[in-house]
C-alpha cells in the first residue's frame, strides 16, 4: 500500500462499527448517499475498497470506475484487506 491511499469500507455503518481497518472511511454501498459521498473524493486518488466478502466492494469499484476513478483495488473481505494493506482491524 502506498502513502496517500484511501481505504474505503463499503459495508453498512453497523458492520463498520463492529470492526474495520485502521484509517478506513465508511461509504455504505447500500446507502442512499453512496454516489454523493464518492463524488466528494478525488477521482485521481488511489483507493482500496473492501467489504465482508468482496462482493459489495466489486460493485462499488465498478460504480466508481463509471464515475471516472481509475486507481481502484478490490481487497475483498475485511480479513483479506487487512493482509493486503498490512493495517490492523480496529474493534
Amino acid at each position: 500500500m502506498t502513502t496517500g491511499t484511501t481505504i474505503i469500507d463499503v459495508r453498512t455503518p453497523d458492520e463498520f462499527a463492529l470492526g474495520h481497518l485502521d484509517g478506513a472511511i465508511n461509504v455504505d454501498w447500500e446507502g442512499a448517499t453512496f454516489a454523493t459521498d464518492v463524488s466528494a473524493l478525488d477521482p485521481v486518488g488511489t483507493y482500496i475498497v473492501y467489504c465482508r466478502s468482496g462482493n459489495r466492494a466489486g460493485h462499488a469499484k465498478t460504480a466508481m470506475e463509471g464515475m471516472g476513478f481509475t486507481d481502484l483495488t478490490n481487497a475483498g473481505g475485511l480479513d483479506a484487506a487487512a493482509v493486503v494493506t498490512g493495517l490492523a482491524i480496529l474493534h
